[in-house]
């Protein structure tokens, strides 16, 4: 487990007590400090604050906010009624709440951050984040581009912060055990593996519709491309909803990928790489244009193909499978010992054995389902306190990232690849290294150097 530098660690602190420009100190609690549940003071406790309260945001903040280590003290997004909301429901005045997250890193209070964003504008506020010294929390899939996911690694490891990736489904028992007991051979030799056939995303030109009041549509679209208000983009899935398009998404190959994917990673052992090849089965994807709100059904059938398959160096190879919509979130992996299905939250297995071996005395599905975003941002909390690497580290995030871009990448040029997992790129194809990186607008840009 690697630990945070304890000469920067006081050093930083030094700064803080001496008011030090943007760069926040992180908060490390004292034994002493500890009350006598051994909870912390309450002047001792992470200042957190969020940017992004949506859907999935509100859930990540308010179980960081409710954890015994935390101390909500901000609100950002760019809907300001919903960031009010949820200040005054964690008890936070909502004079503490903004639009604009540049405010939110600028806060001598905030020691760390969920980022709940859209995709699009994840990697900007991650970075920006670490270089004002604030601990990460983001939800996943934690990048739009695989270069824009490596700086945000470069960023996390220079500016020794703390950075967990919102998998949390590693933070889940039943799936811990399934994967570790993968990992350390339980099936023998692995034969097959099976995953869901996610969808590539789309493209929206969606008519014009009226902005609501406190919602700064601007900062939303950010370093994409300005277009019109619409309730078919703005929110994460409606008709269809961002999720679905590119430039904001990468579809539900991130979306539920950075989950069943992730999964897959983690058992095989592949958590700092990668495969080497991705194979195509059919012609590249020629994504449609939703030119109305419409539902996703659509775009979905027609942006599940081709079909792909993905190898290993040690030649485990995954199939996504188009004859079937489980595995969602999880994978099958048949070996020489038998079958277990990893779910979320759930194991399956034949013989049955396996499984209930494995859940025994474990909480129920439900249970764990229901507890896993607490222990999820407890385990950051945590590490912002020790300096220990997080259970799902900005690296193993950023590695399950890349393997859903690079399969998009393989249905948009409709062709076997070769991936050098070293060098993050893809071997002889110029074509698809395009795809690697974005063009950014309105005056955003990556940094070079973070």
């Amino acid at each position: 487990m690697k630990k945070i530098d304890k000469s920067r660690r006081e050093f930083l602190k030094k700064t803080s007590r001496l008011g030090g420009a943007l760069f926040a100190a992180p908060l490390f609690v004292p034994r002493s400090a500890l009350g006598e549940d051994g909870a912390p003071g309450a002047n001792d406790r992470i200042g957190i604050a969020a940017i992004g309260v949506g859907r999935q945001g509100s859930v990540a903040f308010k179980a960081a906010a409710d954890n015994k280590l935390s101390q909500p003290v901000a609100v950002c997004d760019v809907y300001l009624p919903r960031a009010v909301g949820m200040a005054r429901k964690l008890g936070i005045d909502p004079k503490n709440t903004c639009q604009n997250y540049r405010e939110i890193l600028e806060r001598k209070d905030v020691d760390a951050i969920t980022s709940s964003t859209p995709e699009h504008w994840r990697a900007l506020t991650c970075i920006h984040a670490c270089q004002a010294g604030k601990h990460v929390y983001t939800e996943k899939p934690m990048s739009l581009t695989v270069v824009e996911g490596r700086k945000m690694v470069e960023a996390a490891r220079k500016y020794n912060r703390v950075f967990q990736s919102g998998s949390q489904q590693r933070s889940m028992p039943a799936n811990i055990s399934g994967c570790k007991f993968i990992r350390e051979g339980g099936l023998g030799k692995i034969q097959k593996i099976i995953a869901c056939n996610y969808q590539s995303p789309w493209f929206a030109n969606l008519p014009a519709e009226k902005i609501p009041q406190g919602l700064d549509w601007e900062m939303w679209c950010g370093p994409t491309k300005k277009v019109p208000f619409s309730f078919g983009i703005y929110p994460p899935r409606s008709n269809p909803g961002w999720i679905s398009f590119r430039p904001y998404s990468g579809g539900e190959m991130t979306g539920w990928g950075s989950h069943g994917l992730d999964q897959i990673q983690s058992a095989l052992g592949m958590d700092d790489t990668g495969p080497t090849e991705i194979i195509v089965e059919g012609e590249a994807l020629e994504p449609p244009t939703y030119n109305k709100p419409e539902s996703l059904m659509r775009g979905a059938d027609l942006c599940s193909t081709p079909h792909l398959k993905f190898k290993y160096a040690n030649g485990n190879t995954v199939i996504l499978d188009p004859t079937s919509k489980q595995h969602g979130a999880g994978g099958i992996f048949i070996g020489e010992n038998g079958k277990l299905e990893i779910k979320r939250a759930g194991l399956a297995s034949n013989p049955e054995e396996i499984a209930q071996k494995l859940l025994k005395g474990q909480p129920s599905q439900d249970q764990q389902n229901r507890s896993s975003m607490a222990l999820h941002l407890g385990n950051w909390l945590e590490c912002c306190i020790t300096g220990d690497e997080p259970i799902d580290s900005v690296e193993s995030g950023h590695r399950t990232a890349s393997l859903c871009h690079i399969l998009n990448i393989a249905r948009y040029v409709g062709r076997n690849l070769q991936w050098d997992p070293e060098k993050e790129l893809f071997v002889g194809d110029d074509e698809a290294n395009s795809y690697l990186s974005r063009e950014m607008h309105n005056g955003y840009e990556l940094p070079d150097e973070v």
